[in-house]
C-alpha cells in the first residue's frame, strides 16, 4: 500500500500517537555512493548502541571509486539489524528500505520483506534516473510497490527548504539529506535528537557553517515525521539484556587494530606495520598511524612487496613485525612469505579476503583464500593460520597471531574478510588485567650460541642484531641445522624442511579444545569458519526448535587443525561446511580425515542467509 504524507500540522502531534513495541528490526539504507549512505548507517548505529540494543551492521559499497550518479552499479547500502536479544547477523530481509533514488530502489527492492515499508526519495525520481536504472515508469506510481507500505517522500526538495537561508552551496545543500533520512529513522524508532547532534557538530568541527546546516537537515527530517505524523505509529525496542561492562561500536578492522597494539603493550616489544593500502585492509592501517603513542610505528609503503619486505626486516631488527593486505596483496607478498618461514622470524601476515581472483570484487564479502593460505606459496613452506568469527573476534585473533608468532618463531597469517572488516557490532571492552601476557625472551648470552639451535617448540632464539658475541646472518638460501650457514647438503634441506613442518604441526599442541554447541553426538555437525558464524548460529538454533538434532563447531585455528576435530566430526552421522567459495575447508577436511562432507558453497560477493543455512539443515536432517 501506499502512505501519502501528509501536510505538516501541528509538532507534537506525535505523543498522542501509539509506540509499537518490537523486538527487533532490519533497516537497510541505500543510494548514490555520494549519497552519505554509510554514515547515515554508522550514525544511526551508534543511536540504537546508545540505547543498549544488540546490534550487526553490513556496509555495502560499489567497486567503482565513484560511479557515474544513478547507475544500478553505483549504488552504497548499509544495513542494520538491532534487538533487544541477542544479534549475530545484520538480518535477512530489511524491514524497513530507506531508497534515495530509482537504481537504489531497483537493485534492492527483491530483499525487502513482504509487506515491508520503504521510505523513496521521490525527488531523485525524475525522468534521467528511471532511465538510468531501467525504469519505464515511475515504480512510486505505477502500482510496482502495492506489497509494500511505501512512504514517498521529496527529500531533496525538503532538504533544499529546510537550508535555504543558511548561506551554504547549492552542491553543499544536497550533500545534507542524508541527516534528513537519519532524522525520519530517529523518529521513526523512538530515538532522541541530542546525541546525535553532538556527533554531527564533533564530525564537523573544522567547518562549523557545514555542521549546523547538517543539525537542521537532521531535526527538519525529525519534525517533518512528527509533525506530519506520516507513520501510522512509531516502534521501540528495550534495550538488550546484555552482560554489564563498557560497551563500544567497532569494526573488525577496529578491532584488529587494537589487537595488535595490545599485543605490543602484552609482550613489551614494539610494533611496526609496513602496508600498502588495499581495501578492505587499508582501515588497520589508518587505525593503528593514530596508535604511534603506543610505540608503534607505521610504514606506507610503495607496494605490497615492500609492506612485507619491510615487516621482515623490523622482525629481524627485535620487534613485533605487521604486514596487512587482501587477495591481490597477499599474491605479491609470496616470495616474501616464502623468505619469513626460511627465516623463522615472528610476522603476522592479515589478509582481509575479498571477492577474487584478480582485482575481482574488492569491496565484496568472500572466503576464497583459505588454500592460498595453507598452501600458496612454492617449496614446503608451512605457516599457521588462524581466522576471525566475527567483528570483535579481530581482537583476540590479532593477539592470538602473535601469541602463536613469538612462541614458535614463524609467521602466522590471520584471516578476516570484507563482511569482517567493514561490519560493526558492540564490542565489550576487557580489563587489560585479565589479557594473556606475551613470553618474549630475547637471547642475549652468547654461550655456545647458535642461530638455529631449538627450544622444546622447535622454535630457534630471537637475537636482536648487534647482541655483543650473537651476530649471525640471515638470508633466503638453505640454512644449517644449527649454525644458520648457507647449506647444500641435501640431507641438511630435507631435516630443515621436515623440522619446520613438525614446528608448525606443534601449534596444535596449544589449541584449546574445541566447543560443540548442541548435542554432543547426532544427525548433522556444521562446521564453519570465519564469518560464516552468525548465520550458521542462528539457522542451528532455529532448527533445534523444529526438533532437529543438529550441532555446530567454529574453527579458529586452520593450520594446524585442532587435535580434537576428527573424533568431534566422527560422532555424528553427517557433516556441512557452509563457506563462501567453492569448498575449500571442505577439501582440507577430506585431506586431513578422510572423512566426506557435504559443501554448501555462496559466490555472490554477499553473506549467507540465516535461512540459506536453515533451509539446507532441514533437507539434511
Amino acid at each position: 500500500m501506499t502512505v501519502d504524507a501528509p501536510k505538516a500540522s501541528s509538532p507534537g502531534m506525535q505523543k498522542n500517537r501509539p509506540i509499537e513495541e518490537i523486538k527487533s528490526v532490519v533497516i537497510r539504507f541505500v543510494g548514490d555512493s555520494g549519497d552519505g549512505m554509510q554514515l547515515t548507517g554508522n550514525e544511526f548505529s551508534k543511536a540504537v548502541a546508545r540505547a543498549g540494543h544488540d546490534f550487526a551492521t553490513h556496509p555495502d559499497y560499489p567497486s567503482e571509486i565513484r560511479a557515474p550518479t544513478g547507475t544500478l552499479f553505483g549504488v552504497s547500502g548499509y544495513q542494520i539489524q538491532f534487538s533487544s536479544g541477542q544479534v549475530f547477523t545484520s538480518g535477512d530481509t530489511p524491514d524497513v528500505l530507506v531508497a534515495m533514488n530509482p537504481a537504489a530502489l531497483k537493485t534492492n527492492l527483491s530483499d525487502v520483506k513482504h509487506g515491508g515499508m520503504i521510505i523513496a526519495n521521490s525527488g531523485a525520481f525524475n525522468k534521467v534516473n528511471l532511465e538510468k536504472a531501467g525504469y519505464q515508469s515511475n515504480p512510486l506510481e505505477d502500482g510496482t510497490l502495492t506489497d509494500f507500505r511505501l512512504y514517498s517522500i521529496d527529500i531533496s526538495e525538503f532538504t533544499t527548504q529546510a537550508l535555504k537561508d543558511t548561506g551554504i552551496a547549492k552542491k553543499e545543500i544536497g550533500r545534507c539529506k542524508n541527516y534528513y533520512a537519519l532524522g525520519l529513522m530517529l523518529c521513526l524508532y523512538s530515538r532522541p535528537l541530542e546525541s546525535e547532534e553532538e556527533n554531527i557538530r564533533a564530525k564537523f568541527a573544522k567547518k562549523p557553517e557545514i555542521a549546523e546546516a547538517n543539525v537542521i537537515a537532521l531535526r527538519a527530517g525529525y519534525a517533518y515525521a512528527e509533525s506530519t505524523e506520516m507513520f501510522v505509529s512509531t516502534y521501540q525496542v528495550r534495550a538488550a539484556d546484555i552482560p554489564p561492562g563498557r560497551y563500544r561500536s567497532i569494526t573488525g578492522n577496529h578491532a584488529a587494530a587494537l589487537g595488535f597494539a595490545a599485543a605490543s603493550e602484552l609482550a613489551n616489544v614494539p610494533l611496526f606495520l609496513g602496508s600498502y593500502p588495499i581495501t578492505p585492509a587499508t582501515d588497520i592501517l589508518q587505525e593503528l598511524s593514530a596508535l604511534k603513542h603506543f610505540n608503534i610505528t607505521t610504514f606506507q609503503a610503495e607496494d605490497e612487496i615492500a609492506g612485507i619486505c619491510s615487516a621482515i626486516g623490523a622482525a629481524y631488527g627485535g620487534v613485533l613485525g605487521l604486514t596487512t593486505t587482501s587477495g591481490p596483496g597477499m599474491a605479491l607478498k609470496t616470495e616474501a612469505l616464502g623468505l619469513a618461514v626460511m627465516l623463522e622470524l615472528p610476522l603476522v601476515i592479515t589478509n582481509v579476503q575479498r571477492g577474487g581472483p584478480s582485482t575481482g570484487l574488492p569491496t565484496k564479502v568472500e572466503q576464497s583464500d583459505l588454500l592460498q593460505a595453507v598452501y600458496g606459496r612454492n617449496g614446503e613452506c608451512p605457516i599457521p593460520v588462524i581466522a576471525a568469527r566475527s567483528p570483535a573476534d579481530c581482537f583476540e585473533c590479532a593477539i592470538e597471531a602473535f601469541r602463536i608468532a613469538v612462541k614458535y618463531m614463524t609467521p602466522v597469517i590471520f584471516l578476516s574478510d570484507g563482511g569482517i572488516g567493514n561490519a560493526a557490532e558492540p564490542w565489550r571492552i576487557p580489563d587489560p588485567a585479565t589479557l594473556p601476557r606475551l613470553d618474549v625472551k630475547f637471547r642475549t648470552d652468547p654461550e655456545g650460541f647458535q642461530p638455529y639451535a631449538r627450544d622444546a617448540n622447535l622454535a630457534r632464539a630471537w637475537v636482536r642484531p648487534g647482541t655483543p658475541g650473537m651476530e649471525h646472518r640471515v638470508g633466503g638460501l638453505e640454512k644449517n641445522y644449527l649454525t644458520g650457514n648457507i647449506s647444500h647438503d641435501p640431507i641438511n634441506h630435507e631435516r630443515m624442511v621436515a623440522v619446520r613442518a613438525a614446528k608448525v604441526a606443534g601449534v596444535a599442541e596449544d589449541i584449546p579444545p574445541l566447543t560443540v554447541e548442541g548435542p554432543d553426538s547426532g544427525d548433522l555437525l556444521i562446521v564453519g569458519w570465519g564469518s560464516t558464524y552468525g548465520s550458521i548460529v542462528q539457522a542451528r538454533e532455529a532448527a533445534v526448535l523444529a526438533g532437529k538434532s543438529v550441532a555446530h563447531v567454529h574453527l579458529r585455528h586452520l593450520n594446524p587443525l585442532p587435535d580434537d576435530l576428527g573424533e568431534i566430526m566422527s560422532r555424528y552421522k553427517a557433516v556441512l561446511v557452509p563457506e563462501l567459495n567453492l569448498g575449500q575447508l571442505s577439501k582440507l577436511l577430506r585431506e586431513r580425515y578422510l572423512r566426506d562432507v557435504i559443501v554448501m558453497s555462496k559466490m555472490q560477493g554477499k553473506m549467507f542467509k540465516v535461512s540459506e543455512i536453515h533451509d539446507r539443515i532441514l533437507e539434511l536432517c
